[in-house]
């Protein structure tokens, strides 16, 4: 379901049911943090954001819901937080660390909620995996990000590989943000580590993806990745089925 938005001209100041809805996300971020997921109910939600349950429902139809919320919003801040790297930057691995690094910046103050969610956002059935179709909004956005990281940088990539490679991008972000749940040095210093030095493997790979003979490797990885990736596995036919006994 697509949130409501009410707003015609997107300079405009907020509307009522904008500011509204915004409220409930903020109150629901808040008391996911204090409370956890598990123990926090769209009745509470609505009681300490002063709304109707209702009204709350009216805007986002479950708690799920309210995390595509909040995956929306990320993806939307970190849109704008990386037009200046892009910008600025055509060499590949500076855009792409750029991009990595904005995220983490973002994404600090939900540190100690991501922990908390993380549980229910790993279960390959839930809505709240990144890899869900509830998820298809902000993966692509994050994904379009990745494809303009690559638009803009003076290494160019084979036209046979401008789909793959964004993709690749993405779920290679996926696994510093695995690792940023779980990073308690200060600062989440090390996950920052991760990102420079991802960016720079990563800006290597590219470079080496312009020789014909390594190509191959590229979309081979990249379908593997396709055809494995978590909720993936239950639209397709299991490969040993044809050979155990009816």
């Amino acid at each position: 379901m697509p949130p409501k938005n009410d707003r015609a001209d997107e300079t405009a100041a907020p509307t009522k049911s904008e500011q509204t809805r915004a409220l409930i996300l903020e109150t629901a971020m808040r008391l996911f943090q204090e409370r956890g997921y598990d123990k926090t109910t769209m009745r509470a939600i609505a009681k300490e954001a002063g709304v109707s349950v209702g009204n709350a429902y009216y805007y986002f139809e479950g708690k799920e819901h309210l995390i595509q919320g909040f995956y929306d919003r990320i993806a939307a801040e970190h849109r704008v937080a990386v037009r200046e790297v892009l910008e600025r930057e055509t060499d590949l691995e500076a855009r792409l660390a750029g991009v990595l690094e904005a995220w983490l910046d973002i994404a600090t103050p939900y540190h100690e909620f991501a922990v908390q969610f993380f549980k229910n956002a790993a279960d390959p059935d839930s809505p709240l995996s990144p890899f869900s179709p509830e998820s298809e909004h902000a993966r692509l956005e994050a994904i379009a990000v990745h494809k303009e990281v690559l638009a803009g940088a003076k290494s160019k990539v084979p036209e046979d590989l401008r789909d793959a490679l964004p993709e690749l991008m993405w779920l290679s972000q996926m696994g510093l943000v695995l690792y940023w749940i779980f990073d308690r040095t200060q600062g989440r210093e090390r996950s920052y580590r991760l990102a420079e030095r991802g960016a720079r493997l990563t800006a290597r790979g590219v470079a080496l993806a312009r020789f014909r003979v390594l190509r191959p490797l590229v979309h081979e990885v990249h379908d593997l990745f396709t055809d494995f990736l978590p909720g993936m596995t239950r639209m397709l036919p299991d490969p040993g089925s044809r050979h155990r006994p009816g």
